[in-house]
């Protein structure tokens, strides 16, 4: 999907994402996902970059967990908002607004032990993602965990491309699978067979 797309889509309102996040089957599921981060963990949990966090739901709440939280994201309306929900909830995260596929570039910082995709990459080509999976390999510290969520591969017009387990096997070299897990949510009806899933990875040693 195009920066084009979700600048537009931020700006009318129409952020289906940002809605599907809210659900609650979905949030308890994701809040799931990082106590099982958290087990036999004490608090500060360390590093945790959320990539295209959107208006920062997730990093907010890793945030008043105890983690030291970077979110990126490419739109300003987005990051704007994200902001304001850290201020509300009077937490601190660091939002900068710039390119997945340039983390490095753009200066999140390395050593991160927990990398959250809720959705980015699965917008991408093959090379595209090739380039997000060197980048997060790039800034992750050597006991990192990943979790992406993804839809099934598809043509959906203007909407994500999706991958599957071989795709991110496939970007993701590096890393093993040691979790799927399918996501009961809600999703606009002219999303044909998303199957949307969530993947746990962790970084080989």
């Amino acid at each position: 999907m195009s920066t084009g797309f979700y600048k537009f889509a931020y700006r009318v309102g129409f952020t289906p994402w940002e809605q599907a996040a809210q659900q609650g089957p979905v949030a308890q599921q994701v809040s799931a996902w990082f106590d099982r981060e958290e087990r036999d963990r004490e608090p500060p949990y360390g590093k945790a970059l959320d990539l295209g966090c959107g208006t920062g739901r997730d990093s907010v709440e890793l945030a008043s967990r105890g983690w030291q939280v970077t979110g990126i994201d490419m739109i300003p309306k987005a990051i704007d908002a994200a902001r304001a929900r850290a201020q509300r909830a009077g937490v601190e995260v660091q939002f900068l607004r710039g390119d997945v596929t340039a983390l490095q570039a753009t200066g999140v910082g390395t050593g991160f032990r927990l990398v959250l995709d809720g959705g980015t990459a699965h917008g991408f080509n093959e090379e595209q993602r090739q380039v997000v999976a060197d980048e997060v390999s790039a800034v992750a510290g050597p006991d990192a965990t990943l979790l992406i969520f993804a839809f099934a591969p598809g043509r959906r017009g203007p909407t994500p491309r999706g991958m599957n387990r071989e795709d991110i096997e496939s970007a993701f070299s590096g890393w093993t699978i040691t979790d799927e897990e399918s996501v009961d949510v809600s999703l606009p009806g002219f999303l044909k067979a998303p199957d949307p899933r969530w993947y746990r990875l962790r970084r080989r040693n």
